[in-house]
């Protein structure tokens, strides 16, 4: 059990993704970022599981099969893209599982989590090219919405090709834009 070597990383990685959501203009959802993780379902758990170097939702699904802090966590997070999955009327009549599109605010937020988390758990091994190798990695077998798919490959190709200031630059610019074509 080691509480206090997780409260750091979910702090540190918390802190991260609070400035970079500053920096793209979204204030609040960096305050709310991952506050689920403090809760005792989520915290515990990760308190049991910590490794240090990777999720500890992968060390209780190793142990137990599934993950109790992860189910509860996606479940209250909208910048996890599990949590806009549904079930689908198939038109045959039956029903199919399929991932819905993100709003783009919250595309924006996983862009940021997904650097902050491969900035604590890689540490002096991070490189702007690491986000997106990662998610490269996953990708075939990601329940995502097309759309969602799109948005976040582009902001991670910026990031792994132009640097971390201008895919800030683009990712504010697009959620900026955005805005003005849904305004009346």
């Amino acid at each position: 059990m080691h509480p206090i070597a997780h409260f750091k990383t979910i702090t540190e990685h918390r802190h991260l993704v609070c400035r970079y959501c500053f920096r793209i203009g979204l204030v609040r959802q960096g305050l709310l970022h991952d506050l689920s993780k403090y809760s005792p379902e989520e915290f515990w758990r990760g308190a049991k599981y910590y490794q240090g170097y990777r999720s500890p939702n992968d060390a209780e699904r190793m142990e137990t099969g599934m993950s109790l802090a992860w189910l509860h966590h996606k479940g209250r997070n909208k910048h996890h893209f599990e949590y806009w999955i549904d079930w689908q009327l198939d038109p045959n009549g039956g029903v199919y599982y399929a991932g819905n599109k993100m709003p783009l605010r919250y595309v924006a937020e996983m862009f940021c989590d997904r650097i902050a988390a491969s900035r604590v758990y890689l540490k002096e091994n991070y490189t702007d090219a690491k986000p997106y190798e990662y998610f490269m990695r996953g990708l075939p077998d990601l329940m995502m919405h097309p759309d969602t798919i799109e948005e976040l490959k582009k902001m991670l190709l910026i990031l792994k090709d132009e640097g971390e200031e201008t895919a800030f630059r683009y990712v504010r610019e697009r959620l900026k834009k955005s805005k003005e074509e849904n305004s009346y």
